[in-house]
């Protein structure tokens, strides 16, 4: 089957079965490859993306499901790591193997829009993407100096 999507701004048509997860069709077919796999079942977060404006866990999200809503990944996130958050995650240092960190982007990002300055249990309520490394204390403050400089 064959759907359109739109892709961090750009329509993009691919070749896919019904359930074929939009995972797979970012990292396999369009080979936007900034969203990771993780788990497989929504748990760990590391594939999670913007379905319009909402963050979503792509592994669970067939691609048809998507078919003209709004898609952005990590690479549409910002391409010259100008956004606040990434800014902040750099200055924060906040990866450390970064398998996670393009999923925590996003869920942060996510965050953001919809609170503009989180508490600390706001943030812990909303980020439950998981940091094998620990770095969630980095990851909160990165959040909190994002939402400063964006106030």
């Amino acid at each position: 089957m064959t759907i359109t999507l739109n892709i961090n701004g750009q329509p993009r048509r691919l070749v896919a079965a019904p359930d074929t997860p939009l995972l797979w069709a970012l990292r396999e077919e369009l080979k936007l490859t900034g969203t990771k796999f993780g788990c497989g079942v929504g748990l760990c977060g590391a594939c999670t993306v913007h379905v319009d404006g909402q963050a979503v866990r792509s592994c669970l999200m067939p691609a048809q499901g998507v078919a003209g809503r709004k898609v952005v990944t990590i690479e549409g996130l910002s391409p010259d790591r100008s956004h606040a958050l990434q800014r902040a995650w750099i200055a924060h240092q906040v990866p450390q193997c970064g398998y996670c960190q393009s999923g925590m982007l996003m869920a942060a990002a996510a965050l953001l829009r919809e609170t503009p300055q989180p508490t600390d249990a706001e943030i812990d309520a909303a980020i439950t993407n998981l940091c094998r490394c620990g770095t969630y204390p980095r990851v909160r403050a990165a959040i909190q100096a994002a939402a400063r400089d964006a106030a």
